[in-house]
């Protein structure tokens, strides 16, 4: 396995991983043809020195994905924290370590760009996800709200 930046071509399947549950099931476009918002959104991410889109490769395969996003901030002295979103895993390779290998990969690139704080979210309907998470270390330390736009 093998992480590197997502490419364009990288989008499908992408969205595919994104949908293949029952959050994501109701709200992303898989296919082979996606609509143009993801185009748009993953040019915007790919030429923002703050945001890396990442796969996790197996044998030339998208195994995983997930969005690093470096958020400069006055709070801890001024110092930049690392948000992770979007982590998801071929459904066929969840188990295997690809997702805590992932999470590992995000918070040494936080700690290596000097960040004092790596942060995610994951919905309350995913508690595989929080046992996961909580697993490797991170605390449900705070309490995120979200006011979504129609």
């Amino acid at each position: 396995m093998t992480f590197r930046e997502a490419t364009v071509d990288d989008l499908p399947d992408i969205v595919r991983l994104l949908a293949d549950d029952p959050l994501g099931s109701t709200r992303e476009t898989p296919g082979e043809k996606i609509p143009e918002a993801y185009f748009t959104a993953f040019a915007a991410i790919e030429k923002d020195p703050n945001n890396t889109l990442v796969i996790a490769d197996v044998a030339g395969s998208v195994a995983g994905t997930l969005q690093l996003t470096f958020i400069p901030g006055l709070t801890y002295t001024g110092s930049e924290r690392a948000q992770i979103e979007g982590v998801r895993v071929a459904a066929e390779q969840r188990g295997t370590g690809i997702g805590q290998l992932m999470i590992t990969w995000a918070i040494d690139q936080a700690r290596d760009r000097g960040c004092r704080v790596v942060q995610l979210t994951t919905d309350r309907q995913r508690p595989d996800a929080i046992r996961f998470y909580q697993k490797i270390g991170f605390r449900p330390s705070h309490m995120g709200m979200k006011y979504h736009l129609t």
